[in-house]
């Protein structure tokens, strides 16, 4: 299966401190290829379906404090 690609937003992700911290955080998740940073609150993240999920994702960025839904 081919990697699927999301692009999120998250609210609060404002200074390049928490867009770091929330790029190194989706890097972490098993299953992830690759996190790229748009503008001040989206990420795209390429990932390996098969291995993790949206929700996941989204579950790791509320584990340290960042709401995020897809776009």
């Amino acid at each position: 299966m081919a990697n699927a690609r999301a692009l999120m937003r998250v609210r609060g992700m404002d200074t390049e401190q928490s867009r770091d911290q929330v790029i190194t955080t989706l890097q972490a998740v098993a299953g992830v290829v690759s996190v790229t940073g748009g503008d001040a609150e989206q990420v795209s993240v390429e990932y390996d379906p098969t291995e993790v999920t949206v929700m996941d994702l989204i579950r790791a960025l509320r584990r340290i404090g960042f709401l995020a839904g897809m776009e």
